[in-house]
């Protein structure tokens, strides 16, 4: 099962006593406040949550699938993001203890 932005607008909205439109323009925004700063190039650290950062990709030349003709790449530039530690485990923990399957990593 998918998580929308509306589900979360919702969830907030429910837990803060806010309306949904205000929630929705805070949660617009806190994404909005993201992308600005990591389209000037900076890296955001949330805490307990995870770094969203941007990486660079050097141009390359890389091949059409159709014709193999060689095609050039320009460098580009490509949001990540690093979960935490705290993030991580529970997420782990959670879907551990609810019996999800366990995968086997080689």
């Amino acid at each position: 099962m998918n998580v929308t932005k509306a589900d979360i607008v919702e969830k907030i909205a429910t837990q803060t006593g806010l309306t949904k439109f205000e929630t929705k323009a805070v949660v617009d925004g806190f994404l909005l406040s993201i992308i600005d700063a990591l389209a000037e190039g900076k890296r955001i650290e949330l805490r307990g949550f995870g770094v969203f950062s941007v990486k660079s990709r050097k141009p390359r030349m890389a091949r059409n699938p159709r014709t193999g003709d060689p095609v050039p790449l320009e460098e580009r530039f490509i949001p990540t993001f690093k979960v935490s530690s705290e993030f991580q485990e529970k997420v782990h923990g959670k879907l551990h203890t609810d019996g999800a399957p366990e995968r086997n990593v080689l």
